[in-house]
């Protein structure tokens, strides 16, 4: 059976660098935004949208083990978005065999739980989030540290109810996982290493 790990993160703590990273020193395959773009392909629905759709929460008031028996309503934007998760689930399913890898976010910890990956959570205070969002690049250069906070706050409650709507557990929790890494503060690239002696 292949190895897989699977990396839950907040937004701005580094995750996707960690798994990047992680990847190379380990000589596994990385997916992430490869994930969208496979959706896409065959949805015939664009990125953009596709993006939007496995970042927010369906709105609904109800979970999705409870949603599946509303399911024939008939709700177009309810199965739009159905859809969007199952094809996720098929294409994250396929990527985990056909070799070692690490997957970024996209609830793949449930989804290949049969599959009993290694499940990492990244996770950081807000000064070494609002640091690292910064450095990213030119895209949060204009907002005041007031507002970064409120969109680093607000993507990651996205993320916790996207992740909660689907799988029926806690964001971050840390029962959820087999090991959570606090990245305030610290140098990624010089960690990696250190982490990748796990496997």
């Amino acid at each position: 059976m292949n190895r897989i790990i699977t990396i839950g993160r907040e937004f701005g703590s580094g995750g996707r660098e960690f798994g990047r990273r992680l990847s190379e020193n380990l000589g596994f395959a990385y997916y992430d935004q490869e994930i969208i773009r496979e959706i896409s392909k065959r949805t015939s629905l664009s990125e953009q949208y596709v993006q939007a759709v496995v970042e927010h929460r369906p709105s609904f008031s109800f979970p999705i083990h409870i949603g599946q028996s509303f399911y024939a309503l008939g709700n177009p934007a309810f199965e739009q978005t159905m859809t969007v998760y199952q094809e996720q689930a098929r294409i994250i399913t396929e990527m985990a065999a056909k070799s070692d890898c690490v997957i970024v976010g996209r609830c793949a910890d449930h989804i290949l739980k049969e599959h009993k990956p290694f499940r990492i959570f990244i996770y950081a205070d807000m000064e070494s989030k609002l640091k690292r969002c910064r450095e990213k690049g030119p895209e949060d250069e204009n907002l005041s540290d007031k507002e970064l906070r409120q969109k680093i706050s607000g993507i990651d409650k996205k993320r916790a109810k996207y992740y909660e709507f689907y799988t029926g557990h806690s964001w971050g929790d840390k029962l959820n996982f087999d090991l959570c890494i606090n990245t305030t503060q610290t140098i990624i690239k010089e960690i990696v290493p250190v982490i990748a002696k796990l496997f």
